[in-house]
């Protein structure tokens, strides 16, 4: 089974959908020609000491946006039609909406027992049909605030509630395939073009075999006990064919094989294995293994990350053993990408000490090419040079800025959003769980505008960073060195104009060839479509 629990407590399964690069060539534009230095990008945002440009397309949205200052209603339709890239940090449990949770419960027959908590049937004392929350609309809410932070309590953790969740409507998110479909759809209604979610591949089998195998602190020794007899390889062999049903599923769920297909069918979606940070050192490097084996031998499955509260009691004590038996899966693993949940941690949360190297040894130590999270950069040690050393390497953040708040308690000038900016780490917007925070990624961007005071032209690019730091397959559209402060196209694409016309033979070619550069170019087709509605009006 496959869990899609945050922490890992249910099975999920998987899929991953695509539109070819070729179907959308008529549709892009050239990416419009550089004029004046933008001010609402810090100097030093890209690392190469290049100022940011502005287009006067970009000028007139700009001036637009500002015009909205007091008007609610057309702010949040403006930010609601912004391209905003793609979402690289999505649980995909936590992510479909509760009401469609409630529905999958109904539908699968459970129950709510007393405390809100998705249970088996049959339906004995002191517990309901979840079915019963079709008609009941005082039980559905009751429901609705037990399995998200809706109308949360005030003299509660938000940590222990946003956690506890999970447990609670875990049973309803085994069908991994109709998740994707609620997941994938509201992405694409909220103009977003590529999608990379969190699922635990064949979980029960890489428990069994861990338990089977038995630990060895000797990580090399113990990676030749887990393949041997291709005892690891039928796990992986499993793992895909949960993917294979999950696709299924997704493709009836959401019509893709119809007149009608669902948006959902549109959006590349890559899949990254989560291992439960929290379990036994055993089963923790034996999911680590799966993931990255399976990163390697299916091209759905794209990266490996650990999942679960950072601040447990195993997983402080376990985290320097953690990162390095992820340095030494890399080693074996080179194919497979690796972003970590780090630094998703605060003052009083834990002792000061573990605050201090969760973020540095992600990145010095397993080699992560993103960070989740990454919360308590201000408390590690040297954390200047630490973010200078994440610039220099293009180490993205990956930012929920409604989970930071909502687990931590951490906002505003009290979040590094502005210190990562301004040392030129790649920073990119994301969702995390947004079936439990009850938002989505328009409002992330909104919040990030009215709390930092971002601009038009920093908003575009934190949506194209997006993409930028993605583990889509291919190259990119942009040239080597130049994002985040130019965005320029490759030569292969440089000479391209818009206007209907089909991109030169080179370009087509290019973006052919590289699935990445195709998804970027039609954010490009995007923010040209979104500039020529919205620049000039009042």
């Amino acid at each position: 089974m496959i869990s899609t629990s945050r922490t890992a407590r249910r099975p999920q399964y998987p899929l991953a959908a695509g539109l070819g690069a070729l179907a959308v060539l008529t549709l892009l534009p050239a990416i419009p020609a550089a004029a004046a230095p933008s001010a609402d990008v810090p100097p030093r945002a890209s690392g190469f000491g290049s100022p940011r440009v502005v287009t006067p397309a970009e000028r007139r949205t700009a001036a637009y946006l500002d015009s909205l200052r007091g008007r609610p209603e057309r702010l949040k339709a403006f930010f609601k039609a912004l391209p905003k890239g793609g979402d690289l940090h999505n649980h995909l449990s936590g992510a479909a909406t509760t009401e469609y949770l409630i529905k999958l419960a109904g539908e699968k027959g459970l129950c709510i027992d007393a405390t809100m908590t998705a249970v088996a049937p049959p339906c004995g004392p002191g517990k309901r049909p979840a079915a019963d929350a079709r008609t009941d609309a005082a039980f559905r809410q009751q429901i609705i605030r037990a399995w998200s932070m809706q109308d949360f309590p005030a003299d509660e953790s938000g940590h222990d509630h946003f956690f506890d969740t999970f447990g609670k409507f875990g049973l309803a998110t085994w069908d991994r395939g109709k998740l994707l479909a609620n997941v994938a759809n509201t992405a694409v209604e909220q103009n977003q073009f590529y999608l990379e979610t969190m699922v635990t591949p064949a979980g029960d089998s890489a428990k069994n075999l861990a338990e089977a195998v038995g630990y060895d602190a000797d990580p090399a020794a113990f990676h030749r006990k887990l393949l041997a007899g291709g005892q690891l390889d039928r796990v992986v062999n499993e793992a895909v064919e949960e993917a294979d049903d999950a696709d299924t599923q997704f493709r009836a769920t959401a019509h893709c094989d119809t007149a009608h297909p669902d948006p959902a069918c549109r959006l590349p979606v890559r899949w990254i294995s989560q291992v439960s940070r929290g379990s036994s050192p055993a089963r923790v490097f034996t999911q680590m293994a799966v993931g990255m084996r399976l990163a390697e031998r299916d091209p759905r499955f794209v990266a490996v990350n650990l999942v679960q509260p950072e601040d447990w009691d195993s997983s402080l004590s376990n985290y320097r053993l953690q990162m390095r038996m992820l340095k030494y899966l890399r080693g074996q693993y080179p194919g497979a990408h690796l972003t970590l949940h780090a630094g998703e941690l605060a003052p009083g949360l834990v002792k000061p000490e573990d605050l201090t190297f969760h973020i540095r040894e992600a990145v010095l130590v397993a080699g992560a090419e993103r960070i989740g999270h990454g919360v308590d950069l201000v408390h590690e040690d040297d954390w200047r040079q630490l973010a200078r050393t994440m610039a220099r390497r293009q180490v993205a953040v990956e930012v929920p800025f409604s989970s930071n708040k909502q687990i931590l308690g951490i906002a505003g000038a009290d979040h590094p959003f502005e210190a990562y900016r301004r040392y030129g780490v790649p920073v990119v917007l994301s969702t995390d769980d947004p079936g439990v925070s009850r938002i989505d990624i328009s409002h992330e961007y909104q919040y990030a505008a009215r709390t930092y005071d971002l601009g038009y032209t920093a908003l575009k690019d934190l949506a194209r960073a997006s993409l930028e730091y993605a583990f889509r397959d291919g190259h990119s559209l942009w040239a080597a060195g130049s994002a985040p402060s130019g965005y320029r196209p490759v030569p292969a694409c440089a000479g391209s104009r818009p206007g209907g016309e089909r991109p030169g033979p080179r370009c087509v070619r290019y973006l052919a060839g590289n699935p990445k550069a195709a998804t970027q170019w039609r954010q490009e087709a995007a923010f040209a479509s979104f500039e020529r509605d919205h620049a000039g009006r009042r």
